[in-house]
């Protein structure tokens, strides 16, 4: 199923007002860690040819990303993912993998897949076997969400934004980032099925937000555009 998903980006003093708009209304997330959220940490493939990374900077409006995802700085959860884009919808695949499946991955291998396209090990396979997917770049972030069950809304706000080309030491304490520094360094994205409330929409406005196609994935590649080396190697055993 296709969702709507609409990006702003904003400033960290707008991120912690409009936090504290929404939290007297809105429900915290499943993946709440403490009173400041939880974290991310994904890392993102790409094949030979970058076609990811070119659909993103050329703004083509359907697209695909391929990643693995971690919360919270523990691998007791690990989710295969792939998002497609049409237009301003997306839809997610997304499956539990383990940590040696993980490893295989981050080392260029497919892993045991069934033969639907819903599931994202599929769809890993294809890609890797036809365009020679491979990681290019982990993505991390703090994230604060909130939910709200009538038309399946879902708000995040995501801050401290970073990267890292260091891909065989992927969630693993000795990971080295850089950080990326925006004029704008907080995005808000807002997703739903067909339906947002009013009181929501208002209760998002500001007057300085403005709606953009904001990409992590393509702003942290663009940190090692002018030679960054990705080191797949170090740290895989």
């Amino acid at each position: 199923m296709y969702r709507v998903e609409d990006k702003y980006s904003c400033t960290l003093q707008e991120l912690a007002m409009l936090q504290s708009r929404i939290g007297t209304v809105l429900k915290p997330d499943s993946n709440e860690n403490d009173e400041e959220g939880y974290s991310i940490i994904s890392v993102y493939f790409d094949d030979i040819y970058d076609t990811h990374m070119q659909d993103t900077v050329d703004g083509n409006s359907i697209r695909d990303k391929y990643r693995i995802r971690i919360y919270n700085h523990s691998f007791d959860t690990i989710k295969l993912e792939v998002k497609s884009k049409n237009y301003n919808r997306v839809n997610k695949k997304s499956a539990l993998i383990t940590f040696a499946q993980m490893q295989q991955l981050l080392q260029g291998n497919s892993i045991e897949h069934g033969y639907s396209f819903d599931d994202p090990a599929t769809l890993f396979h294809i890609a890797m076997s036809q365009r020679k997917l491979v990681p290019k770049v982990i993505v991390a972030y703090e994230r604060k969400a909130y939910i709200y069950e009538p038309g399946n809304v879902r708000i995040t706000f995501d801050r401290n934004i970073r990267a890292s080309n260091q891909i065989g030491l992927f969630g693993r304490q000795e990971i080295s980032y850089d950080i990326l520094r925006q004029e704008n360094d907080a995005v808000l994205e807002v997703k739903y099925d067909e339906f947002m409330p009013e009181f929501i929409l208002q209760m998002l406005e500001t007057g300085n937000m403005r709606q953009t196609s904001y990409s992590k994935y393509r702003l942290c590649r663009e940190i090692y555009s002018d030679g960054g080396k990705v080191n797949v190697s170090e740290g895989c055993d």
